[in-house]
């Protein structure tokens, strides 16, 4: 598959071959959610935590007498329907995750590649390089390329500083290594642009 690329003025440079066995391939729309759902559990702490009636400070005596005080009958002083008592029932400490096998992972990141490329929303950029860390100057150059919310993928090996600086101030415009690449930042956000040096380790990642 051929794809223009461009500079970040939006001004076609070169033609890059990307692969269309990575950004051209059916799409499973529940694989994608599936997907997202495991990233989503991964990332629930799961620390809520109440205490049971071992854990609670008090005594484990009688409070009062079995009979004659004209009380219900009573054990200790630890049960959830005392006030300072245990909760009964309620959240302990675990873990949210689920597993996700890696043939899955790789079709499903796949799969947003191709989604967003079958939707005209990627774009592939020469470099990232900028001479400035001026913000206006790069606010109005990505103006051009007319998007909500953007997710620039770069190479970690490429010189992108002033980028990072100069893109700190625009607001819903992240960046992300080619090594952090995920369907959920993916299918978030409206336009995805990608280096053209990370092509190259997103294909070898993937393939």
């Amino acid at each position: 598959m051929k794809k223009q690329v461009v500079d970040l003025s939006n001004k076609n440079i070169s033609e890059i071959d990307i692969p269309e066995s990575i950004f051209g391939i059916k799409v499973f729309p529940d694989l994608i959610h599936q997907y997202i759902r495991y990233q989503n559990a991964k990332s629930r702490q799961g620390s809520h935590k109440t205490k049971t009636r071992s854990e609670i400070k008090g005594k484990a005596k009688k409070p009062f007498a079995q009979k004659g005080t004209g009380n219900a009958r009573q054990g200790s002083s630890k049960p959830p329907h005392y006030r300072g008592g245990a909760t009964s029932m309620g959240p302990q400490n675990r873990d949210h995750s689920f597993s996700l096998n890696k043939k899955e992972k790789t079709l499903a990141l796949k799969c947003a590649l191709s989604n967003k490329s079958k939707n005209e929303e990627i774009i592939f950029l020469d470099s990232l390089e900028i001479a400035d860390h001026k913000t206006k100057k790069l606010f109005n150059n990505l103006k051009k390329f007319n998007f909500n919310s953007a997710l620039f993928i770069h190479s970690e090996k490429s010189n992108n500083e002033n980028f990072k600086k100069a893109s700190s101030n625009i607001p819903k415009l992240a960046m992300l290594s080619e090594k952090g690449l995920n369907v959920r930042d993916l299918m978030t956000f409206d336009k995805i642009f990608i280096e053209k040096t990370a092509v190259e380790h997103i294909t070898k990642r993937l393939t």
